[in-house]
């Protein structure tokens, strides 16, 4: 008797095939879109600012909240061996193909819903203190609560159409939410930016899409996954390479796009112009990761691929090492932690080049915390600035600002690799799958992760030892500005003389702490199962007889903390400690240093500087291709051809038939008659035969 409770229980979790509950699923991606309606709706001039701020934030906080009680659920669920994959809704079929809605939730999507929700819920919580005076109070709720009903389509979905769908909404919302503030023109620019760098990865991507959708005749996971080696043997028409590499590649390019990889990354960075909030949001959990998660989810696919493999693993491993070296010039708080997104980004990338895809979805998930934290917490800096982003300006908060602080500190500890946190489980775990996998571009890959250990170090403790440490630098009368040439409203106007810092209030330091825990823990207590164990089984597929990274590792893995104590005698563990002594000697003990190296090296900075000159190629090049090919598109096609021949031309075909026509409008009936006449004989002739034809 006493173990019915728990029969009952998970009756109402289970159905008797031991699938999820469809209807409890729907409810997780549904109950943020109704709080985004709500607020969105009735919150906003939309329809007439029905409801206040109160009312909005609590919808939103309430419907990410019962998503992610959902989802915590659902993972557990999953653990016991549930799992789903079924069609929601039908939308139509044509010749065959099903475009549907349906959901895939296994281990890979559990595991994202949980992550996206959780951090979604504490940037809603931080938004309540962060956006406190802003006049777009409502319509940034319903924005986040939109990006959160996105990402999480996308990552439940169980066909390409639906993957698509989440792929563009989260695209979407992501241009509205950097282009939040629309009166300033850095902002305007930076969302459209970020918008037009996507639709070229996009583009990619539904190549790849539609050859995948060719050949196998489906949308569905499932049933492209079944052909997979009837794929592997086709070729790509009027070539001979492998029809799966040019769709795997596709694919990537998509990935490029969405997860910043060289050289789409160019957006990413203007991304800051958004509020802190859903920089921390795109940037930890939802829309860079979109990448990464697809390519796991495509592993099937990537496996059967070596120069696919081979493509993802050099391109993530550019991103790594040479996004972090421009993280060690940057004076903007929040732009320093987005090149640490970028680069941290390239690792994962390499991850899944090295078929080390669990390791890839591992970082993500660890980075998702930690990130966020290192956002918010800068955010939270931001606010005892009174909005000032420059670093230069800063200086010995640690005494003003204790918990924002401990909490950032933690964050980076994570962030370059320290062990026992949960940043060195999955970063050393990437090292480890790079150093003993063999395909091309694995040489300089494992380069690239090894020196991009130091160089994260390096910049990570050069913004902590400049904003918590040392000599008190705001509050000047004359002071630095990282935004001199962008802005000059009321969001970046910082101390003034004599003025202290002081504490975010406790609506914004609550998901700091919160957010502290899991990056400090959650690698300790995940790595056994997720890496080694059964977590990722039929999820996750690697042909181990070719790519033996992972399973070289798991030899040598006796446990989290073996792990931790080995690595202190490890060659990652003294890069990092060479970058964080290296930072507070050049910015704490010499400050002589860096303007040493800037006067010898000024070539290397004005080139980083430039940001390798990536946005001036793009503009000269692509841009300047884009306005001649839209100007001979517009003389040519719109006024040539459309308003030319179709508009003009037919206006004047007609109106000279007509010239011509209205010459039989005589006016005489004799005429008319005569007219139907003939064409009453005309009829008898044509239909009948009769009587010319006798």
């Amino acid at each position: 008797m006493a173990a019915l409770p728990s029969i009952e229980y998970n009756k109402t979790r289970f159905n008797m095939a031991g699938q999820l509950n469809p209807n409890l699923l729907l409810a997780v991606p549904l109950a943020p879109l109704a709080g985004a309606a709500i607020a969105g709706l009735l919150g906003t001039k939309f329809f007439g600012n029905l409801i206040g701020r109160a009312a909005s934030h609590t919808a939103t906080i309430l419907g990410v909240l019962v998503a992610f009680i959902i989802s915590a659920m659902t993972l557990m669920d999953v653990m016991d061996g549930a799992t789903y994959n079924g069609t929601v809704y039908t939308w139509m079929t044509v010749a065959g193909i099903k475009l549907e809605i349906g959901f895939l939730v296994d281990s890979l999507t559990a595991m994202m819903m949980c992550v996206v929700t959780f951090v979604s819920l504490m940037v809603h919580i931080y938004t309540i203190g962060y956006m406190h005076d802003d006049e777009g109070y409502n319509r940034f709720f319903a924005y986040i609560s939109l990006f959160t009903f996105s990402m999480l389509m996308l990552v439940m979905s169980n066909n390409m159409l639906q993957l698509f769908f989440g792929w563009e909404a989260v695209g979407l919302v992501s241009y509205l939410l950097i282009g939040f503030w629309y009166t300033r023109p850095t902002a305007i620019f930076a969302n459209m930016k970020a918008f037009l760098v996507n639709r070229v990865g996009d583009f990619g991507f539904i190549l790849g899409i539609g050859l995948l959708l060719a050949y196998s005749g489906s949308m569905n996971y499932t049933e492209i996954f079944a052909k997979k080696d009837q794929l592997a043997t086709l070729l790509f028409p009027g070539t001979d390479w492998m029809l799966l590499t040019v769709a795997c590649i596709c694919l990537f390019i998509g990935a490029m796009g969405k997860s910043a990889q060289f050289p789409l990354h160019v957006w990413l960075p203007d991304s800051m112009e958004g509020p802190t909030p859903i920089s921390a949001l795109i940037h930890a959990a939802t829309m860079v990761t979109a990448g990464i998660f697809m390519v796991a989810r495509m592993s099937p696919l990537f496996e059967l691929s070596d120069t696919a493999l081979s493509f993802v693993l050099v391109i993530g491993a550019i991103t790594a090492l040479f996004m972090g070296f421009l993280g060690i010039i940057q004076n903007d708080i929040k732009r320093v932690v987005a090149y640490s997104t970028l680069s941290q980004l390239g690792y994962m990338t390499v991850a899944l080049g090295a078929s080390a895809y669990s390791v890839a979805v591992f970082h993500l998930m660890t980075h998702a915390f930690f990130k966020a934290l290192l956002f918010l917490g800068a955010g939270a800096v931001i606010i005892g600035m009174h909005h000032d982003q420059d670093i230069r300006n800063m200086g010995g908060l640690r005494k003003y600002m204790p918990i924002t602080w401990i909490t950032s500190l933690l964050g980076s500890l994570a962030l370059i690799g320290t062990p026992f946190f949960s940043g060195f489980y999955s970063k050393d775990a990437i090292i480890e799958a790079v150093r003993n996998t063999h395909i091309a571009g694995a040489g300089f890959a494992n380069f690239a992760v090894l020196a991009g250990v130091f160089v994260t170090a390096f910049y990570s403790f050069r913004m902590y030892f400049l904003v918590f440490h040392g000599e008190e630098r705001f509050g000047k009368a004359h002071h630095h500005d990282a935004h001199d040439e962008h802005h000059s409203d009321e969001h970046h106007h910082g101390l003034a003389p004599g003025e202290k810092p002081h504490e975010a209030p406790l609506v914004v330091t609550l998901p700091l702490m919160l957010l502290a825990i899991p990056s400090v823990a959650i690698g300790f207590l995940t790595i056994g199962p997720m890496l080694f164990g059964d977590f990722f089984k039929n999820v996750i597929f690697v042909n181990t007889d070719i790519h033996k990274g992972l399973a070289t590792f798991a030899e040598h893995f006796h446990g989290p903390v073996a792990m931790g104590l080995h690595a202190f005698t490890t060659m990652p563990f003294w890069l990092a400690v060479a970058g964080v002594a290296s930072a507070y000697y050049c910015y704490m003990v010499n400050p002589r240093v860096p303007a040493w190296f800037y006067d010898k090296f000024r070539v290397i900075h004005t080139i980083l500087e430039n940001k390798y000159y990536m946005d001036k190629f793009n503009e000269t090049v692509f841009a300047a291709g884009a306005r001649v090919l839209g100007r001979g598109l517009w003389t040519v096609g719109d006024r040539g051809l459309i308003d030319g021949l179709l508009v003009n031309g037919s206006a004047k075909l007609v109106g000279w038939f007509s010239t011509v026509i209205r010459r039989a409008q005589s006016g005489y009936i004799y005429h008319y008659a005569f007219v139907m006449i003939i064409g009453v004989l005309g009829f008898l002739w044509y239909f009948m035969g009769l009587p010319f034809q006798k």
